[in-house]
């Protein structure tokens, strides 16, 4: 009843204190270097398991030219011998990529930057079917040029998120990505393993232990929190890594991780009515805006006060019958890649309306859904280019 969820809502400020926090936290990972001429994942470039397959050169005046995009962080070095600043040139999916890398190498090695020595390739200066003619390849090295880091920054681009690293020679690292058509639907909206929503008994769970069938927290039509059935998982992967978007607040503090073509609810002041908040991608939320949390009672806009990413092991997509839920304390959607929320909730009710059928043979660890795969295809021809994330569709899948 409504009575009885406002009197469950009343509890949520009493979570964890620092201390029982700081104890949770775990030791950072170790992380070990590549060796010399070893790639990961350990299959080759052009196959599905790494960045897939080649599928053309892309020329300055061909259609595919606008599927590049320039990378301009000052984080970055360019090497750009060519002199044409064909070495910024790269896939969104590619710069995002980088762009991670590029904080990740500053944290290890103060005062050195990550170094770009060769990008996008237009003068064929590559073997035959490169990625780099596709802008999905980049050869890195460090600032300084110290060979001796190469093996540990080939470790941090497996971890920044790059479909394919190889400690190719020893003067460079050699990195790609997927396509943007292949990675679409793989990069929707998930959250990590760990994550934790809120049943309605009351217990925190992960999300790698929620199950169809539990009601979860969640955020009707109206702004207002409600219990929501998980119907299905759109994406389950527990042993994935995958590259999140950090969204952190204040009054109260909240900290969610979600990837970066996941919708959640923002609004520019903290006056707005809950139903007013409108979805963003996780990608686009900026410091000072403002996101719906779990509050005392009900749900409660909280300043963004820092955007971030971090690479976590796990990705989980729930779909609830409302098509929302609320993860970590922040109300997100269940959605991702297309702008509009209330349209991909119109999209998904067949499923909503026949999920027990509709999920068919599907066990734990086997992917993307079927369903969000159709809904990608179907997209790409209905709606403007406008309407998708730069990294793709895939509904609520990852």
């Amino acid at each position: 009843s409504e009575c009885q969820c406002k009197k469950e809502h009343a509890g949520w400020g009493e979570g964890a204190g620092k201390g029982e926090e700081r104890s949770r936290r775990r030791p950072p990972r170790k992380l070990v270097p590549l060796a010399y001429k070893q790639f990961s994942p350990n299959v080759p470039e052009k196959t599905l398991g790494a960045s897939g397959r080649y599928e053309g050169k892309i020329a300055r005046s061909s259609e595919r030219f606008k599927e590049l995009t320039p990378n301009y962080n000052p984080d970055i070095i360019f090497k750009d011998e060519e002199n044409t600043g064909a070495d910024r040139l790269m896939t969104q999916r590619c710069k995002d990529r980088l762009n991670s890398l590029a904080i990740s190498v500053m944290n290890q090695w103060p005062g050195v930057k990550l170094r770009v020595t060769e990008g996008w390739d237009e003068d064929g200066h590559h073997s035959e079917e490169s990625l780099h003619y596709e802008g999905r390849a980049v050869d890195i090295t460090t600032s300084d040029r110290d060979r001796n880091k190469y093996g540990l920054l080939a470790r941090l681009a497996v971890e920044a998120g790059f479909d394919w690293v190889y400690y190719e020679s020893k003067a460079h690292v050699h990195c790609s990505v997927k396509s943007e058509h292949s990675a679409a639907a793989k990069t929707g909206g998930c959250f990590p393993a760990g994550a934790q929503v809120r049943l309605e008994s009351g217990a925190r769970v992960a999300l790698s232990a929620v199950r169809p069938g539990d009601r979860v927290l969640a955020m009707g039509e109206d702004g207002s929190p409600t219990f929501s059935d998980v119907l299905i998982f759109l994406d389950r992967e527990p042993h994935r890594l995958r590259a999140f978007q950090v969204i952190e607040t204040q009054d109260p503090p909240r900290r969610l991780a979600l990837t970066p073509a996941h919708l959640l609810f923002t609004a520019d002041n903290h006056t707005e009515p809950a139903a007013r908040f409108r979805a963003t991608f996780a990608s686009h939320v900026q410091p000072g805006q403002y996101v719906l949390v779990a509050g005392v009672p009900g749900l409660q806009p909280a300043r963004v006060a820092a955007v971030s990413t971090h690479v976590a092991l796990g990705a989980y997509a729930p779909l609830t019958r409302h098509g929302t839920l609320v993860v970590e304390d922040v109300v997100a959607s269940c959605f991702a890649a297309v702008a509009d929320h209330h349209l991909a909730q119109l999209a998904f009710w067949p499923l909503r309306l026949f999920h027990s059928l509709a999920w068919g043979s599907w066990t734990p660890g086997e992917g993307v859904h079927w369903y969000p795969q159709l809904l990608y295809r179907l997209g790409r021809l209905l709606l403007e280019e406008g309407s998708f994330h730069p990294l793709g569709i895939s509904g609520a899948g990852s």
